[in-house]
């Protein structure tokens, strides 16, 4: 059976440069299978922009397999568009109706600045994540093998869970004050609940709360929507433990 086509109308917004205002362009659409992805919609739009030798429009994306987290669009108001528990290139063109307007914007965030159109600079992300998220071990020589060190199965979960996060920025972009302590908190908690992540743990948790303050995130007030818009489900559990990584390793380390 041949597959079900809409016709619609796209608002994106359009932006060269961070530098450069923006708005968002209309672009109508036609014959768009409902089988399709959302990010192969917008490959369809920009072969039509091609043919009628018009730029196309930037986005990015790389897996295509809900990942790596960069084909991050904002869609109809929501991180990701009307789904629950996916990035946009899982988004299926049967979410939307013939006849729909569709509005795409990058995120906002000023810790994203725009490089064009809906592409936007996550490196603030990167930054974060190399000022502490990670383990420092010496492998030179014969290394001890990871299994060799006995995990409880609850934290051993809460750490996979935690690690889940893809840094899309979902949390940052729906957060009303910008805040990237969802994605923090997620990074410290993968190497706070485990014994390897203990020995650098107050120096992590200060670094990176001061490379994300650094960054001009906002602060989080707990109204819970990254948690909701969050492509991976990261609980809100690991803000809380974050906060009380920090508060014990500010009272503790020496000045």
């Amino acid at each position: 059976m041949a597959a079900k086509t809409i016709n619609i109308t796209l608002k994106i917004w359009r932006q060269k440069n961070a530098k450069v205002k923006g708005a968002l362009e209309s672009y109508k659409l036609d014959n768009v299978s409902t089988d399709s992805s959302f990010l192969e919609m917008l490959d369809q739009l920009n072969e039509q922009l091609i043919n009628e030798q018009k730029e196309p429009v930037a986005f990015d994306h790389d897996c295509r397999e809900g990942i790596c987290g960069s084909c991050s669009l904002y869609i109809n108001g929501r991180a990701h568009g009307p789904d629950t528990g996916i990035t946009t290139c899982q988004l299926h063109m049967r979410m939307f109706n013939d006849g729909d307007t569709i509005y795409v914007e990058p995120w906002r965030s000023s810790a994203f600045p725009i490089i064009k159109d809906l592409v936007v600079d996550r490196s603030a992300f990167d930054r974060i994540q190399q000022a502490g998220g990670f383990v420092s071990v010496n492998t030179s020589g014969r290394t001890m093998d990871a299994n060799a060190i006995p995990v409880p199965k609850d934290d051993a979960d809460k750490a996979f869970e935690a690690a889940a996060c893809i840094g899309c920025g979902a949390c940052v972009a729906t957060c009303k004050n910008g805040s990237a302590m969802l994605f923090v908190g997620a990074k410290v908690s993968q190497y706070a609940l485990l014994p390897q992540g203990k020995v650098e743990a107050k120096e992590r948790v200060l670094n990176m709360v001061r490379q994300m303050d650094e960054e001009g995130f906002g602060n989080c007030t707990n109204t819970g929507a990254c948690e909701i818009e969050c492509p991976k489900g990261i609980s809100l559990e690991n803000i809380a433990r974050m906060n009380r990584e920090f508060l014990f390793a500010s009272l503790t380390t020496e000045k």
